[in-house]
């Protein structure tokens, strides 16, 4: 941990950071990454306070978001990431965070396994059971807006010294937090907004089309994301040229089939299989996507043109809708046949060539009206099948090693129960 003025131009430098990250599930994992290395903890969670139905009942909860350990990470082969399980925790007393978020006070406890009985609430030992962690202080905050409404709650674990002995966090730690936690909660207000102005974007395109649900655009970015990302570790890219990609590219692909909204009820609502009239018809919204961004305000609207328009273009050439102009649909290559020739391997953009996978996957994983869910085993098989045809063959590869990261994606994002 920097010392003395240089940690403070440290945090600076950080909040200006945080406030230029687009995405919400981006800036909280990065938001935890950056809280935990100014005060020097091992572990965190961060939470977001959400409204759950249980038993069609209504009930504020905090939902565990992103959880970080370096003691177990770095038990982890190099490029694999911590998988961890996805869970809710009442806003009461009976929790450290369910506590600090009821309060929105800041909670400071030395020693998790010596909590004073005097006090409402208890340490949950169950995570340190099961994997062997020895959680020791615990610092708790909550993620409060200048108003007062609460967004959720950051938690700090084992506070290290220089030596890496586990300590107490000191009042400096709890005013660096405090100040980090107010900073943190502006920009998670815009990147709130922001997934809130995308998802009614999705909903607008559900009303017409009911595959496009928030569930589905989220999992499909969250694969893409993962998959993005560990083609960036084995290509040896920089952090910060990682960090920004995976900040577009998150929400480019959440709009990769926004171009739906344009095609007529009566194909897109069709429960059978199209008509070769029809699926030239259907293949239009991939233009239409594409002429939503058409006007080039930041670098989520390039990446976004570029993968509403190149997510159908499969790794043979055999894909739609190939070398056209996605504004004049004029052709720019055409076959022998006077068509316009698909783009083939890397002539389709890495973006485009991720969000393919993604989305297929996620597509014959899910319920649709036309068919059930295939088996897992069923899908893997399909996935294999398409590399080198359909699929770019190294991110098939690279799909499957970071296979628990997807399903782990699948757990965060189910659809809602009906």
């Amino acid at each position: 941990m920097p010392p003395g003025d240089s940690l403070y131009k440290s945090i600076i430098e950080i909040d200006t950071e945080l406030q230029q990250i687009q995405d919400l599930d981006l800036l909280l994992e990065r938001t935890l990454l950056e809280a935990r290395r100014v005060v020097n903890a091992d572990a965190g969670s961060i939470y977001i306070k959400e409204t759950v139905e249980v038993e069609d009942t209504k009930a504020d909860k905090l939902v565990v978001k992103y959880s970080q350990n370096d003691t177990s990470q770095k038990l982890l082969p190099p490029g694999q990431k911590l998988i961890y399980s996805f869970f809710s925790v009442p806003i009461n007393d009976m929790t450290l965070s369910g506590y600090s978020a009821l309060t929105q006070q800041m909670v400071n406890v030395k020693d998790a396994y010596n909590i004073s009985a005097d006090l409402p609430y208890s340490f949950g030992k169950t995570y340190d059971q099961i994997s062997g962690y020895k959680t020791t202080s615990i610092l708790t905050a909550p993620l409060k807006t200048a108003e007062g409404i609460l967004l959720g709650v950051i938690q700090m674990i084992n506070a290290k010294d220089r030596d890496g002995n586990v300590i107490p966090f000191s009042n400096e730690a709890e005013t660096l937090i405090t100040h980090f936690a107010a900073n943190a909660t502006m920009a998670l207000q815009k990147a709130q907004l922001l997934r809130t102005i995308i998802l009614r974007m999705i909903k607008m395109a559900e009303l017409r089309d009911p595959k496009e649900t928030g569930p589905h655009v989220n999992r499909v970015a969250g694969y893409s994301v993962e998959i993005y990302e560990q083609w960036a570790h084995k290509k040896g890219l920089s952090e910060r040229e990682k960090e920004k990609f995976k900040d577009n590219l998150r929400i480019a692909s959440m709009l990769h089939d926004v171009g739906k909204v344009a095609i007529s009820d009566l194909i897109l609502k069709k429960p059978t299989r199209f008509t070769p009239d029809e699926f030239l018809v259907m293949q239009g919204h991939t233009s239409y996507g594409a002429a939503l961004f058409d006007d080039d305000q930041s670098p989520v609207d390039s990446l976004s043109r570029l993968v509403a328009f190149t997510h159908h273009e499969n790794w043979d050439g055999s894909g739609y809708p190939g070398w056209v102009n996605p504004f004049t649909g004029n052709i720019i290559k055409e076959d022998k046949e006077g068509r316009a020739k698909g783009k083939i391997g890397e002539e389709i953009p890495l973006a485009g060539r991720i969000v393919s996978i993604a989305d297929v996957y996620d597509a014959l994983c899910s319920r649709r009206v036309y068919k059930e869910p295939w088996e897992e085993a069923e899908v893997l098989e399909e996935m294999k099948k398409m590399s080198g045809t359909k699929f770019d063959p190294e991110l098939v590869d690279i799909f499957f090693d970071i296979l628990p990261n997807i399903k782990q994606i699948q757990q965060r994002y189910p659809e809602p129960v009906e």
